[in-house]
């Protein structure tokens, strides 16, 4: 039985698991059974799914070669911080450097059962995004082009079927084709990246486009005051919005902006972490481009202005979008656990009944500390006794 408050200063609850799954909530066993886990004074969530990962803990996800020991190593590490679920975000590259990486994602899902609960899927940011600096990001020139399904079939044949989330710019000629299929097959669709018109922003939710990919970042250094991408998605209702929440990537008065324009309702939390996160500073890749991780958390390309990923982590997102946007620790908790699942209606999810058994223990005090991460049922993270 996991013990603690499914709110704060909410009753103690216990919550009966079997066979990796929610069998029931109710009163904790008193007195408390040896089986016990958890404490009184913590929270209790739905543990965290992170849509945007690029690497962690020194490992790059987009590294020629990358292992399934060191996917197996970064997803212990995300397990500290609370995260049970990731998408491993694979960039732009060439075809054959993207496919292999697709395909050593996939390998190693088949051989750890572990890290197919841990991933249930491939987040593929690009190859069709903008070719302009600033909404370009981190992402190599050489290799943006135009969306079709031909190439994504091909990427999807290396992922073994496993890409559920794609980040596109829908102004490209065969976008908006492309988004119709990829929904008709399943894939969630986001804009990101983009030098979108109005018109397009339109069109593309009309084909299926659900999500804004780290809404204000991936965008042009300059805009048009009002009339602009970014402002044209804020006020599109049939667009969630995927936000950076690290102090850097945006203002705390953006954050504030988005979460009450689209209502805390329709934000999701993300890290857009690559393999700084969670690892000293000094320089790492991203794929094909190398990136510097500062002292104070940013991650630039080394000599610009552009950022590249991030060293966030998602307790401290959770931290920040409270602290910033004044919501509530079960507003903040729901966008980087409850929202993202969205996404995906068919599978299940929330601290319910039949639902699996995912959870974080948290301990709110003078900054959100992650106590204990259950994966299925089964503790995969404890933190040492204070």
């Amino acid at each position: 039985m996991i013990r603690g408050r499914l709110e704060p200063g909410g009753q103690v609850r216990g919550i009966r698991v079997a066979g990796g799954r929610i069998v029931g909530i109710g009163p904790p066993v008193e007195p408390p059974a040896a089986s016990l886990t958890g404490e009184a004074t913590c929270i209790v969530s739905q543990a965290f799914f992170d849509l945007q990962v690029n690497g962690f803990a020194g490992v790059d996800f987009n590294r020629p070669g990358l292992s399934g020991e060191e996917l197996l190593r970064a997803s212990r590490a995300l397990w500290a911080h609370g995260v049970a679920q990731f998408l491993p975000t694979v960039i732009t590259a060439s075809l054959n450097a993207m496919a292999q990486t697709l395909a050593t994602i996939r390998r190693a899902r088949e051989d750890a059962p572990v890290l197919a609960r841990a991933v249930p899927g491939i987040h593929l940011e690009g190859p069709f995004l903008c070719p302009q600096d600033g909404a370009r990001g981190a992402h190599p020139r050489a290799h943006v082009r135009d969306p079709d399904w031909e190439t994504f079939c091909r990427l999807q044949e290396a992922a073994g079927g496993h890409i559920r989330l794609v980040t596109l710019a829908p102004e490209r000629p065969g976008a908006l084709d492309l988004i119709e299929r990829l929904r008709a097959a399943g894939v969630v669709v986001a804009i990101g990246h983009t030098d979108a018109t109005e018109a397009d922003i339109d069109a593309a939710v009309q084909a299926g486009a659900q999500l804004s990919s780290h809404l204000g970042n991936g965008a042009h250094a300059v805009l048009p005051r009002h009339r602009n991408y970014i402002q044209k998605q804020l006020a599109t209702d049939g667009l969630l919005a995927s936000i950076i929440v690290d102090g850097h990537h945006l203002a705390e008065y953006f954050v504030k902006n988005v979460v009450r324009c689209k209502g805390p309702e329709r934000v999701i939390l993300i890290t857009d972490a690559m393999a700084a996160a969670g690892a000293p500073p000094g320089m790492y890749r991203l794929g094909e481009v190398l990136a510097e991780a500062q002292p104070d958390g940013v991650v630039r390309l080394p000599g610009t202005p552009y950022l590249a990923g991030s060293a966030l982590t998602m307790d401290r997102a959770v931290a920040n979008v409270r602290r910033f946007a004044g919501v509530t620790l079960a507003q903040a908790l729901a966008m980087a656990a409850e929202h993202p699942r969205r996404l995906w209606p068919e599978s299940p999810g929330g601290l319910t009944p039949g639902a699996p058994a995912d959870i974080v223990l948290l301990r709110d005090g003078e900054r959100l500390e992650v106590v204990e991460t259950i994966v299925a049922g089964e503790t995969v993270y404890r933190a040492a006794q204070r």
